[in-house]
This record gives C-alpha cells, structure tokens and sequence, in this order.
C-alpha cells in the first residue's frame, strides 16, 4: 500500500484517526482540510459547547486525556487541543494541507456503466479495484481560490454530517425571512463568527432561537441568557420536544447499564439475526420498555413542570441519537424567565418577529429582533455534492424513504474506491470513527475483500430495517448504531479476524456496560487473508 495514492477530506475526528491508521500501514494519505485547523465540527462551534459523551468515552485507545483534564464533559477549546494533539503525536499533522477545499471529483478509467454492472465491489471485492485502472480525480482550491487537480487510488471521506450544509425551514410566499425587518441566521453562521462578535450581535437584543437540541441549548442557555438575562429574556421556538438530560444516571443508576450492554442488545431485534436471537428480543421486548419508563420517571421529573416531556420514549432518543445533555442552570433559567419556551409545530414571520402556532387555538407574535435557526445540517446533501457525475450524485444518498446506504456504515456498494467515515452516528462517536479507521486501514491493506454486491446490499437493508423499526418517523435517515454499538463492533472485528469477546464469563460479558470503550483492543485470531502474515499483527 506504500505507492498509493490516497486522499482524506477531512480533518476532524474520523479523518485524522483514518490518517493515523494508514500511516501505521506504511500508507501516507493527503488530508485536504478547508480550514486553518484540525478538528471538523469541533472547529466551527460555538465557544459554550461542551462533550455529550463523558470523557473517559471520547478518547482515542492509544492516546488518553491529559491529567490536566478532569472535567466529565470537557469544553470546546479543550476537546480541540486534545485533537490537536493527537494529530502530532502521531504525525499525522504533516500529512495535512490546510486551506484545502474539494470542490468535487469524479472517477476516471473505467466507464460508470460497467461500474453499474460490477458484481464485485470495485471489480475485484478489493480495496484498489481491477487491477488499478480507476482513479478519482479531485478538484481543489486553496485559499486563494486557485483551483487544481489532484489524483487518488482511493477517496476517504471524512467530511461529517453537522456542519457545511444547513437545514433550513421552507415557507409559502411572503411568510419567510424577506417578510421580516431583523436578521436571521443559522446557527452554523453563528458559530462562525466567534464568541465575541456573537455576543455584540444578541447584546441587548430580542433573540429567538429556531430548534431544540443542542445548538439550540447551548445558544440561549449559555450565551443569550447570559448575556441578556432577564431584560430581553431569549425565546426558544421548540417544534419536537426532545430528551434533554442533566446527565446519565436515572435514580442513581447509569443508563449504560439499561441500554447499553449486550444484554441490553438481546432485547433488540438486530440485522442478521438467528432465530433463537429473535425469539428473545421479541420474549423480552416488555423488559425494555420497563426500562425506558424507569429511565423516564426521573428525567421528565422537570421537564413536567414546563410542559416538555417529549412525545417518544427515552429508548427511540437512544435509538436515533436524538439525546442531549442540558448546559448548567438550563432549568433555573427557565424559572427566572431569562429563557421563554414557545411550543409550536408551525411557525412564521412577519415585519415585527415569528408568528408561532402554539397549543392554543390563536396565534401569538415573538417580537425579534435576531432569529438563530438551530435546526441541524443536510449531511446527506455534503456527500451528494462532493460528486460531479450524475451517476454517482444518484446513488450516493438513497432517497428520502431509505437510509444512506453504506456497508459496514462506511462503503457504499455502488462506489468503488472510496470510504464515508464519520456520517453514521453512535452513542460515542470517537470510539466508533476509529475502530471503523482500523477496519478500513485493515481492508485497504489486504486484510480481507469486500463480499458481492448484492450482499454488501442486502446487509444494508437489514439494517435499514432495523433503524426504521426503532428509530421511527422522519429520524431513522440519522444512520444511528446508538442501540447495537456492540453489534455492530461485533461485525468489524470479525471482518478482520478479532474475537470481539474479552471476558470469560457469559454472565460477565453480558452485563459489561459501555463494552464500545474496550472493543479498541484486540488481537486478531489465525486467520486466512490475502497476507497470511498478517494473522500475528496486533491491530
């Protein structure tokens, strides 16, 4: 692998952990970053944000936090410098160009209609295709603007799903944003312009945020209500009430050991299951509902006083990774009346603010004079624009009624050479881009071959299945693992010959919570590869 040529586009999570992993395979990919930095989302944030997932979850196997780090979720500028250095520890900051944006690519020597009718992924079911005739063709520009091409054997993308292209609200004629006198932004805007120009932009002003997740929170609890207080108290226009939780532990007990554990896995119905692994999910699918409302009867404690408790269970939150974890002071902001909650499925403008459609038969106006949506990214339209052929711009994304269709969460069966990392979500996502960095770098390296077409395409289903049934409605296109981590490990670590299986007891294994922290370690079993030297590597 050492004379390919390899390309990453981009430096966040997922990209540098798959640069590290190649460079340890004698690989030295080009990392095309559009920014100054490492980091991906964790860049382009606002200054507020801090982890969802605790600490001791969101750290690379081989390289821990600092001493120095003692925060449960630690802040924007520490999750930063502790990619940062990663990247250097491990020498992946010299393979990154930075200032580097991919316009585009397409793919060149081999025809798309024989690429259509492959049987074998890429051809051959290997990493580099037939016999190295196809390539990609990448178009970058610098941060002048000057455009070139590069050349790549194999394409990984790392480009995320929360950033670059905002979701923004549609409305008829004359209802939208050119209806109304003040500005509107989304929140990706307003992260781009940094803590102190933000807060001068809200200082002083009637703001109302768009959303209710994360960025939604973050915003007003820890930045508009802060800066405004009770004054101009800032207005949330909640569309879809959500589970935002104070932290992981329901009277007294981490949720980690209701939901995610294998034993908690064996309440589930999973892609590719025998009929003896459907038989309990479907005996003891009542355990897990019990669980959920046990979960549920503390967290809603508060969100009852304010009318908040969300319309689908704490496990279909879990289930689509629509879970959040509230700023300090979130609620006691709420009782101070620094931060107005307007519950609203519909919403307007009009010169003078938002016009919401509330619980109540009347209309109400929201006078403001900012308005922050804070409704999320099309992560799908990311990887569709990154094409230039028609062919491939088609296929990328599936349609609205499927999921994304990638194999293993990472290999789209009808796109030879190249990867998606870091689009599929889990309950903590560092942990997952970098077993699937290790299982790509393993594949790439000859470690085993993709299987048919069809059946790369058939498991895609399965899972599609499965994310509909649990996630339901509009969500199951989040490509969520958060359920079935261990499941889904599972399947990596035999694809490169691991035994996913660390402890000696069945009860043990069974109950081990958050298993994801120690499925990063493991040595591959005698196996039979395309270099059976490989059977003694330590992956």
């Amino acid at each position: 692998m050492e004379t390919k040529r390899v390309a990453i586009i981009g430096a966040g999570v997922s990209g540098l952990a798959a640069c590290k992993h190649l460079l340890e395979r004698g690989c030295r990919p080009v990392v095309f970053e559009a920014g100054t930095v490492v980091g991906g989302v964790w860049a382009r944030v606002p200054d507020s944000t801090a982890l969802q997932t605790p600490r001791p979850m969101y750290q690379y196997s081989d390289f821990p936090w600092p001493d120095t780090v003692t925060e449960v979720f630690p802040d924007h500028r520490q999750v930063m410098s502790y990619l940062d250095a990663y990247a250097r520890h491990f020498g992946v900051l010299d393979c990154v160009r930075f200032g580097r944006r991919v316009l585009g690519m397409e793919y060149h020597g081999v025809a798309e209609d024989d690429v259509a009718a492959w049987e074998e992924w890429g051809g051959n079911g290997q990493a580099f295709g037939c016999a190295g005739a196809g390539e990609w063709r990448l178009k970058v520009a610098d941060a002048e603007g000057r455009i070139e091409t590069h050349k790549a054997d194999f394409v990984v993308l790392c480009i995320g799903r929360f950033s670059g292209v905002p979701n923004t609200p549609t409305f008829p004629p004359g209802e939208g944003p050119e209806a109304f006198d003040g500005q509107v932004i989304h929140s990706m805007d307003y992260a781009k312009m940094g803590t102190k120009k933000a807060r001068e932009m809200i200082k002083g002003k009637r703001v109302t945020v768009v959303g209710y997740l994360k960025s939604a929170v973050d915003i007003i609890a820890a930045e508009c209500a802060e800066v405004n207080g009770t004054d101009h108290p800032c207005t949330m226009v909640v569309r879809t009430k959500h589970w935002i939780i104070p932290d992981y532990f329901a009277w007294g007990v981490h949720i980690s050991l209701l939901f995610l554990n294998r034993f908690a896995e064996l309440l589930i119905h999973k892609p590719g299951e025998g009929f003896l692994l459907w038989l309990l999910a479907t005996l003891l699918a009542p355990l897990r509902w019990l669980f959920s409302k046990f979960a549920e009867s503390y967290y809603a404690i508060p969100m009852r006083k304010h009318g908040m408790v969300p319309d689908h269970s704490l496990f279909q939150a879990l289930a689509t990774c629509l879970i959040a974890i509230q700023p300090k002071g979130f609620y006691e902001r709420l009782e101070e009346g620094s931060i107005v909650l307007k519950r609203s499925k519909t919403f307007s403008f009009c010169r003078e603010g938002v016009v919401v459609e509330g619980e109540v038969s009347s209309s109400s106006l929201v006078e403001s004079d900012v308005v922050i949506y804070a409704t999320g990214f099309r992560g799908d339209l990311k990887i569709k624009d990154m094409f230039a052929s028609e062919y491939f711009r088609s296929v990328a994304v599936g349609s609205a009624c499927t999921t994304v269709p990638l194999y293993r969460e990472c290999i789209h069966p009808k796109i030879p050479q190249l990867a998606v990392l870091g689009y599929s979500e889990s309950i903590a996502n560092l942990y997952t881009s970098e077993i699937r960095a290790k299982w790509l770098a393993h594949f790439m390296d000859g470690g085993f071959r993709m299987p048919s077409v069809a059946a790369m395409q058939k498991d895609v289903l399965e899972w599609e299945k499965c994310m509909k049934r649990y996630a339901g409605g509009r969500y199951f296109r989040r490509s969520c693992i958060g359920l079935l981590h261990i499941w889904y490990n599972d399947q990596l670590c035999r694809d490169m010959g691991c035994d996913p299986r660390r402890k000696k007891g069945f009860l043990e294994e069974l109950s081990e919570s958050m298993a994801l922290l120690i499925m990063l370690t493991f040595t591959p079993t005698a196996r039979k590869t395309t270099r059976p030297s490989e059977a003694a590597l330590v992956i």
